[in-house]
């Protein structure tokens, strides 16, 4: 108690220190337009053009929206390997893995169940349609630019899914004179980083290639005496990524660009059911393909068509012999249309198909299903008044219609505050799994499923000024028709309720040399009916760093603390109670000359036992050290 007492008082403490600065997400390099394509044009941090809270560019002061940005510079200085590791710090989000580097990871944004949370890779979902959620593991950071997380109901935009937020990862786009950059790097556990790129712009004509490669041997991701069936031998992780991105600019006002993304995890992990020597692992192949025209009509008219696949590939061996195999495949179009009204005024209206396919071992009793969608939405900046608007209808093949919306407000006053309020609904559409899986053990889908549903209302009060910024926001969701196995076992039905309520606050600063972020969320992530904390989700937990950069040294530190979390022993049905933890990590960098920086990061500094998930291992204390190159 009294450790969860001393880090809740620094967060607290750092929360209010008398600084002045913006988060590093805010005085990194900012974010252009979407159709900027000269640097030189790139504006002052608080006015950074980000897109995914409303589709539109927009400064990331005037949205209403909880957001976050993590820019290339922030992924530079964090030394994090991949994204799962980048979001555990961030207000809201809990991040729980199954083992190590590379093992099945699930996010809770807000509270909401892992597949209630959106996923987007330069706009394309890239989630399985079997389980409805992304697997976040496979996606290392060597090939994203930049991170936009949006918290709340956003299925207005973006339809199904949205219930806790969406995640839109951005990969590299190529900037200035064309570059090489590289980097190389080793770690505990035989860990072993590599990447290369090459990028830049040559008359008309923007591209990005890159490629890398990770392979660590890991810890067992089951604990042996738990689970005397595991097999107790290290659960390595192998990945290849390889990103493609070209954009041919016709003249100032039309473009085309084509962008292909694929990585591959070899995950090996334990079973709790077997054999002590059984060897398990899963190949999985995460996809985009997507080419998109964007035309300036006019002066106040901006078009972009899209089309993109995004695939999900999963093939699970026992003893080297084929398991499972599920491949899902997502076919999507867009047409956007984004109009300027007036100063400070900007109306979106698009349409939408998403087409869907599963190919798989496993018999399901329905393989395909479409959806159609139109949605509209508008944003207008009157003085310091701010007004966002968003209509969607999205019709399915196989349940029907779904309406959202979204209406939001935020106002100015006293220069540096501004107050935020918004209510929004939106729903999750079930899954193949929940909808068409087989007859197999007693146990089948059930094709009369209704979507999942929430609507949210939240309150936020922001102070920034003198490069200082401090966010306070209460959210209330209540999520109905929530999918869940029924008692008999037998099916999946419509049955249970959850209601959602939370504070967050957070704050970075400067002085000096010196960055400090801090963030504390607690929430109340209940089922209405019993009364019971939903599964691995804290009441509470937070994160505090501070950053100093002198010479050519950078050097950070950041404590994150987690309360405890039920969860369950499936070998008895018995409830857990999952241990508060706290863990410290450290990070350092060296620039040698203008091309060559040396990094270290330090996890889990003081090697403290936790566990994450019942029954599973995490990772002790790690050191990674690597060499960076950017010409």
């Amino acid at each position: 108690m009294n450790q969860k007492l001393l880090i809740t008082g620094a967060l607290f403490g750092a929360l209010f220190l008398p600084c002045a600065a913006y988060p590093e997400a805010l005085h990194s390099q900012p974010a252009k337009s979407p159709n900027d394509g000269d640097v030189s044009r790139w504006l002052t941090p608080m006015q950074m053009l980000i897109v995914t809270p409303t589709r539109i560019p927009q400064p990331l002061d005037q949205t209403i929206a909880d957001t976050t940005v993590l820019t290339q510079q922030d992924i530079r200085n964090s030394g994090a390997p991949d994204v799962p590791t980048l979001l555990r710090s961030l207000t809201g989000v809990e991040i729980v893995q199954t083992g190590g580097l590379g093992s099945q990871s699930s996010i809770f944004m807000r509270g909401t169940n892992s597949n209630q949370v959106l996923v987007l890779l330069d706009g394309v979902r890239i989630n399985s349609a079997t389980t409805g959620s992304t697997a976040l593991e496979h996606i290392m950071l060597d090939n994203v630019e930049r991170i936009e997380v949006v918290r709340g109901n956003v299925s207005s935009l973006y339809g199904s899914g949205a219930i806790g937020g969406v995640i839109q990862i951005f990969t590299k786009q190529g900037h200035g004179a064309p570059a090489f950059n590289a980097s190389a790097g080793i770690g505990t556990h035989r860990t072993q980083r590599v990447s290369a790129g090459f990028s830049g712009v040559m008359d008309k004509t923007t591209f990005s290639l890159d490629a890398g490669h990770v392979k660590t041997d890991g810890v067992s991701s089951i604990n042996p005496i738990l689970v005397p069936a595991a097999n107790p031998n290290n659960n390595g992780y192998d990945n290849n990524t390889f990103n493609a991105r070209v954009k041919y600019d016709f003249d100032v006002d039309h473009a085309l660009s084509a962008a292909l993304f694929t990585t591959r995890g070899n995950t090996s992990f334990d079973s709790a059911y077997g054999s002590p020597t059984d060897i398990n692992n899963t190949i999985e192949n995460i996809g985009k393909l997507s080419v998109a025209s964007d035309d300036q009509l006019n002066e106040k008219w901006h078009s972009q068509i899209r089309l993109a696949q995004g695939v999900d590939d999963s093939h699970t061996y026992l003893n080297g012999a084929p398991n499972y195999r599920y491949r899902t495949q997502s076919n999507q179009f867009t047409w956007q249309n984004n109009f300027k009204v007036a100063d400070g005024q900007q109306l979106n209206l698009a349409a939408e198909y998403l087409g869907q396919a599963v190919d798989s071992d496993t018999l399901y009793t329905q393989t395909t299903r479409h959806e159609k969608s139109v949605l509209g939405g508008y944003t207008g900046v009157y003085g310091t008044h701010q007004v966002q608007l968003n209509l969607r209808q999205d019709n399915y093949s196989d349940f029907g219609t779904a309406n959202t919306g979204l209406l939001g407000y935020g106002v100015s006053f006293e220069d540096s505050w501004r107050a935020t309020v918004s209510i929004s609904n939106a729903f999750k559409a079930p899954t193949f799994n929940d909808m068409y899986y087989p007859l197999s053990y007693g146990y089948q889908g059930n094709p009369n499923l209704k979507p999942e549903r929430s609507k949210n209302k939240e309150i936020g009060l922001h102070y920034a000024a003198n490069r200082q910024l401090v966010d306070a926001v209460y959210f209330d969701n209540h999520i109905s028709d929530l999918i869940a196995v029924n008692a008999a076992y037998t099916t999946v039905v419509n049955i249970n309720q959850a209601k959602i309520t939370g504070e967050e606050l957070s704050y970075a600063g400067e002085f000096g040399d010196i960055h400090l972020t801090a963030n504390l969320t607690w929430q109340n992530p209940r089922d209405t009916e019993t009364g019971q904390v939903l599964q691995r989700r804290a009441r509470e937990f937070g994160s505090f760093s501070a950053a100093r950069s002198f010479g050519a040294w950078n050097a950070g530190a950041e404590v994150r603390y987690s309360g405890a979390r039920p969860d369950i022993d499936y070998s008895s049905g018995n409830s857990i109670m999952l241990q508060a933890y706290q863990l410290f990590n450290l990070t350092a960098g060296y620039r040698i000359d203008k091309d060559f920086r040396m990094s270290l990061r330090v996890d889990n500094l003081f090697n403290r036992g936790y566990s994450e998930a019942y029954t599973y291992n995490t990772l002790g204390r790690t050191l990674f050290v690597g060499l960076n190159y950017q010409q």
